[in-house]
């Protein structure tokens, strides 16, 4: 990245759009919940483990506005809801999340040592 690219990135913040994804430690454990597919509420929130009813509903309100996760109401009796990943939110989960893992495992123990130091 040159630069121009950065210049322009930090000048109309999407850059800090972009940061702000993973700034919620909840919200990126709810995308990688719903990566093998769409998931009700409670399967959702079974999944993850750990997490509280309203952690997950802000987390899930958070992801609802950047377009990243849908919510999918299905007309049955009774009512069933489920949230998936949109598009957009494949693009984020198999691109940047899957880079951070990467290298997380590549270099996670070299990071905990100079925390430790």
């Amino acid at each position: 990245m040159g630069a121009d690219e950065r210049d322009e990135l930090v000048a109309d913040c999407r850059l800090r759009m972009a940061t702000d994804l993973f700034a919620h430690t909840w919200d990126v454990v709810v995308l990688a919940a719903l990566g093998d597919g769409p998931l009700r509420r409670r399967a959702l929130r079974r999944r993850i483990g750990g997490i509280s009813d309203k952690v997950l509903t802000e987390a899930l309100n958070r992801l609802l506005a950047n377009g990243l996760v849908e919510r999918r109401r299905h007309a049955e009796a009774p009512p069933r809801v489920d949230y998936a990943l949109t598009p957009l939110g494949h693009t984020f989960a198999d691109g940047p999340m899957r880079a951070l893992g990467t290298w997380v495992t590549d270099h996670g123990d070299a990071l905990f040592e100079a925390q430790e130091a």
